[in-house]
Order: structure tokens, then C-alpha cells, then sequence
């Protein structure tokens, strides 16, 4: 979940939908969703009584002012489980959320990118212990910021070690985000170096803020491996991903370059406001982009992430269409840091995200590259299931011992929002209650 939104999105046209702000709405103002809007369509009309928890609460959370709009859909192996829609996709015409909206998905991006990298592992053209700077030259020398001086300029030193592919994948290179790092956040203010959002090459000059393999914390590490892939293929991130994961899986509206017709259907974003309403804000990601930031750069709808989910949870295939080996995605499913453990990201930027652990007061691990939890979730996942989510509260999970999974789509900032995260325990319980897997 980059920084978007930091200054290189304040203080950058480039980063917003060309047009007038929105004024507040109120609950009022966008009123009930149509009945057309509950998405009870095909195999669940026939099971309807048993998703009502999840139509309940997500049809409450439009009229109770949670969300201007919120998608959910789920799966297991046999197909669409669920699927509901509810609410205004956008605040501004009145388009109702439809299964075709279109969410930027921030860190959910790395979804994709993990993906794209495993295929390449399964190649033999990347190898996840190789030194990243085999491949990218840039890599060789990485300077750990050790403070700064009494001018407020930082003083650096060089790493211990080299950074590895592996340490890119699982967050454990020293990389960091300034929506989670003061450090980094001084960094930029006393440098100008840009954030990874404003999608400059200028911001892979970042430091790292610890020894490689000494620790987990989020970061650009997943857009440096963005160019890692583009580098051993010789193709950009949108045509690759396009070539070898979207089109294989039938995944039409998925990308980092945004099309006139998209561009229509994507859902508002809106900033909770200290009384809880929401105000619509105008957002766009670069659309002329120094280069395709994999960590965070690219949009989907909830039709289309559903299916790499799905491929994901029937071992890298969709129907008939394989994109990972089974024994590749289950290396994916497992902890890949060892005895360290995935930390509670403390939020160094309030307005863009609060402060975020998915399972606070256990230990959980990461993977190729997901939040492994290791005890069974509160709202029916086991243990051993994969997350993760992006910064405007879209999140999803795969269980791959009970054969589930889900994705619940909003664009609200700030990230880990207390009524959007509740809302989402709502809907995976009720997906587990209604499928008999609770």
C-alpha cells in the first residue's frame, strides 16, 4: 500500500481525475441501493437466504454512511460463490456498483506482481536467493540510512549484505514507505526526493532503513521487483501482466493504463471526514508514468481480481488455464522469513492510512508475497490462509484449507478505516456461515 497520495499527489495535477471536486454528500444524498444493485444473480438466487448476513450488512453499510459504495465476491473451487453490489459507484452521476466498476487497487497491485515473478522463478530466469543486483546493477550498492546530521541531511553508511530477490519478495530489504516510516518521510523532506506514487524513476533513489534480512517492513521492495521482471523480459509490467496473467484468465478490465471506457466506470474515492461522513475527493493514478509501479499502480474490478483469486486457490489454473505450478503457489502460501514476523505498520501519514495489523497480538508471517496467518482467523479462515489489501481499503483473502476466498472492494481513504474493516469481517463470515464452512 504506497504512499499515495503524499506530496507528490497533492502537490501533482497528475495525480487526480481532471475535473471539479466533489461537495459532501450526505447519506441522503445517495440514498438505497436498487434491488437490481444486491447482485443475486445465477447459482446464489437459488441460495439467497444464505448470503442475507452478507446482503444485510452491506446493503446497512450504504444507508449508515460506511461506504458511498462496496462490492464483495467470493468463491471455492466449484465456482462464484457470492456476489454483491450495493450503493453509488460514483457519487457524482449516480452509477450504481456493478460487478464492472473499477477500483484502483494500490497494494493489491502486488498480487499481480508476485505472480509474475514466480512465473519467471519457474523458468529458471530468476532465482529467489541471486543477489537482485545480477539483474539490475543499481541494486549493488544499497545505503542504510543511519540518522541524520545536526543540518537535518541524512547520514548514510553501506549494507551489510547484498539485497536478494527473496528479500524483495518478503518485504525484508530495508525498503520502506513514508506512509509508514517517519524516517523515510524525513528522508524525502530534507532530499526532495519524490514518493514512489508521483511513479518517477527518481524515487527508486531511496535508502533502505535496515540490513538486509534483519527484519520485515513494508515497502517498495515489490516495486523494485516490477523492474526486475520487466528487466528479464524486456517487456513493461502493462504488457507482460497483459500477455501472461490477464488475458490468460479472461481478465478484461486489468491494468496500469487506464481507457476511456474504464475510466467511466471507476468508483469514487471519498476521505472520512473527523465526524464520519465521507467526501468525495477526485483520484487517478499517473497516467503517464516514468515507469508501471508494481507495487501499487494498477486497476481492476471485482469480476476481474475475483478470477486471479480463484486461479490462485485452485493451485495457479482457471479453467483449464494454468499460470503457476500447484507446488509454485503453495511455496507462495508459506513463510518465507522465517523466525521473523510480519510487524503492526505504524502510520507515520493519519490522513492516508491509520495504523495497520490484520491480526494484532499474534505472530504472522509473510510469503511469496502475502500476510500468512498462522493461528485461524476471527471470522472463519483458517490457519495458514493468505491476505493482504490496498491502501484504499480493498482487501482479500485465499484459504486454501477450507477452499475459499474473497475480495471486498471500497476506495475510502484513510487505509484500515474501523467501519470498512469491520464491514469486511461481516462479509467473510457471512461467506463462511452461508457455504457451511464456518
Amino acid at each position: 500500500m504506497p504512499d499515495i497520495g503524499r506530496r507528490g499527489v497533492l502537490a501533482r495535477g497528475g495525480l487526480m481525475v481532471a475535473g471539479a471536486a466533489f461537495g459532501s454528500l450526505g447519506v441522503e444524498a445517495l440514498g438505497a441501493p436498487p434491488a437490481s444493485a444486491r447482485g443475486l444473480t445465477g447459482w446464489q438466487r437459488g441460495h439467497a437466504k444464505r448470503f442475507e448476513m452478507i446482503d444485510d450488512s452491506l446493503h446497512a453499510s450504504v444507508n449508515d454512511g460506511t461506504a458511498l459504495g462496496v462490492a464483495a465476491m467470493g468463491a471455492t473451487p466449484k465456482g462464484l460463490a457470492y456476489e454483491g453490489f450495493f450503493g453509488k459507484a460514483n457519487a457524482h452521476t449516480g452509477t450504481p456498483m456493478a460487478p464492472d466498476t473499477v477500483f484502483w487497487l494500490a497494494s493489491m497491485t502486488k498480487n499481480f506482481t508476485a505472480i509474475a515473478c514466480m512465473q519467471l522463478v519457474e523458468q529458471g530466469r530468476i532465482d529467489p536467493e541471486q543477489p537482485a543486483s545480477d539483474i539490475l546493477p543499481q541494486l549493488a550498492s544499497p545505503k542504510v540510512l543511519e540518522g541524520f546530521d545536526s543540518r537535518g541531511m541524512p547520514i548514510l553508511r553501506p549494507a551489510k549484505r547484498p539485497i536478494t530477490v527473496r528479500h524483495l519478495l518478503t518485504h525484508t530489504s530495508g525498503y520502506t514507505y513514508a506512509n509508514w516510516s517517519e524516517v523515510l518521510t524525513r528522508y524525502e523532506g530534507a532530499t526532495g526526493l519524490p514518493d514512489i506514487t508521483t511513479c518517477q524513476n527518481a524515487a527508486f533513489g531511496a535508502p533502505i532503513e535496515f540490513d538486509p534480512g534483519e527484519r520485515w517492513q513494508y515497502g517498495i521492495s515489490m516495486d523494485w521487483v516490477g523492474k526486475l521482471i520487466e528487466q528479464v523480459t524486456d517487456q513493461s509490467l502493462e504488457v507482460y501482466f497483459r500477455e501472461n496473467i490477464f488475458e490468460p484468465l479472461g481478465m478484461k478490465d486489468s491494468g496500469f493504463l487506464i481507457g476511456t471506457d474504464q475510466r467511466d466506470r471507476v468508483a469514487t474515492l471519498a476521505a472520512r471526514q473527523p465526524d464520519g461522513s465521507l467526501r468525495p475527493e477526485p483520484f487517478e493514478i499517473p497516467q503517464r508514468p516514468e515507469f508501471f509501479m508494481g507495487g501499487g499502480g494498477a486497476f481492476s474490478t471485482p469480476q476481474d481480481y475475483l478470477r486471479v483469486l480463484q486461479a490462485l486457490l485452485n493451485g495457479g489454473a482457471l479453467n483449464r488455464v494454468r499460470i503457476l505450478r500447484p507446488q509454485t503457489v503453495a511455496e507462495m502460501m508459506t513463510n518465507q522469513i522465517g523466525d521473523l514476523n510480519v510487524q503492526e505498520m505504524h502510520t507515520a501519514n493519519p490522513a492516508w492510512s491509520n495504523s495497520f495489523d490484520q491480526f494484532p497480538g499474534q505472530r504472522h508471517k509473510w510469503g511469496f508475497s502475502y500476510d500468512i496467518n498462522e493461528k485461524p482467523g476471527p471470522h472463519g479462515r483458517a490457519a495458514g490462509s493468505i491476505s493482504w489489501a490496498g491502501l484504499l481499503n480493498c482487501y482479500f483473502w485465499v484459504d486454501p484449507v477450507k477452499k475459499v476466498t474473497g475480495a471486498l472492494f471500497t476506495q475510502i481513504r484513510p487505509f484500515f478505516d474501523e467501519r470498512i474493516v469491520s464491514l469486511y469481517g461481516h462479509f467473510e463470515s457471512g461467506l463462511y456461515q452461508g457455504l457451511g464452512r464456518a
